[in-house]
């Protein structure tokens, strides 16, 4: 049986731009003008000065008001420029999500992330968090008020691309349990070896991420009802039978959504293309 690392060095070795040449060019999702997306704030922490006279805050975001679709009065989301690339900055003063005006399905994305130095309330003594959330449908705010119903990459140190699924999705990932317990509850871990299934929150499999300052490339392959998280080239998890759980319904395609979550990030070089399968290494290491 294979190891994981071996199945990492496959991915490394057989991933090759020949193995996506049939593929289009990629779409560049960031521009000066964010002409591609949408805001939605969600509510202010008691916590943020500057705020408009009396605008609504509240200590849990699920408690209160959100300030809803382009109302970003600390601007949050703002690009600013790098040499001559777009850049995506995000304060996390509030919580909130960028979100694309348009749907994807069979895609491969791709972006990298970098964390700046500022965090807010109330996340002040947690770990810096943001996330990148994908097959996003339904109304804003479902979740917490802020976000969609979606399946979350999550990007948090030392946790990129864990598994959460928010708001009624589903999926099922080969799992092997960790004895380190979240809150009470058993951890699961990615194990493409495994045969056992866990649903719901999963944890990667290594933590590939780029030291404190530097970029860490983040990708997403998706293709049906499955998709695959990788970080700085390694396969970190995989999913199949992605679903939305009251509809008992296959979860394929959706909008994009990029979070603040309390925390200083940066996101630059995000892009998107279309495909119809699986490069053959990543199958292999998600295990499909």
């Amino acid at each position: 049986m294979k190891t994981l690392a071996s199945l990492s060095l496959a991915v490394a070795s057989l991933l090759t731009s020949s193995a996506l040449s049939a593929e289009k060019d990629w779409d560049p999702l960031l521009d000066q003008n964010l002409s591609k997306w949408e805001l939605w704030m969600g509510v202010p922490h008691p916590s943020v000065k500057g705020l408009p006279a009396g605008t609504p805050t509240a200590e849990k975001p699920q408690d209160g008001i959100p300030l809803g679709l382009d109302n970003d009065p600390k601007n949050v989301f703002s690009i600013i420029t790098q040499g001559d690339e777009p850049v995506l900055k995000i304060t996390g003063e509030i919580y909130g999500g960028l979100t694309t005006l348009s749907e994807y399905e069979n895609y491969h994305f791709s972006a990298k992330v970098k964390w700046g130095e500022q965090k807010w309330e109330p996340r002040l003594d947690r770990k810096r968090d943001s996330g990148f959330l994908y097959h996003c449908v339904g109304p804003h705010g479902a979740f917490w008020n802020v976000w969609m119903r979606c399946v979350e990459f999550q990007i948090q140190e030392g946790d990129f691309g864990d598994l959460f699924m928010l708001a009624g999705t589903g999926g099922t990932v080969r799992v092997t349990e960790n004895a380190n317990p979240i809150k009470g509850q058993a951890q699961y871990r990615w194990d493409p070896t495994s045969d056992y299934i866990k649903k719901g929150r999963v944890q990667i499999a290594s933590d590939e991420e780029s030291p404190h300052g530097k970029w860490t490339h983040i990708e997403v392959y998706a293709v049906g009802d499955k998709s695959v998280h990788m970080v700085n080239g390694q396969v970190v998890l995989a999913i199949k039978d992605i679903r939305q759980r009251d509809a008992d319904a296959p979860l394929t395609k959706g909008k994009l959504q990029i979070q603040s979550e309390g925390a200083e990030v940066y996101y630059q070089d995000m892009k998107i293309r279309p495909i119809s399968k699986f490069p053959k290494a990543i199958s292999k290491a998600a295990n499909f």
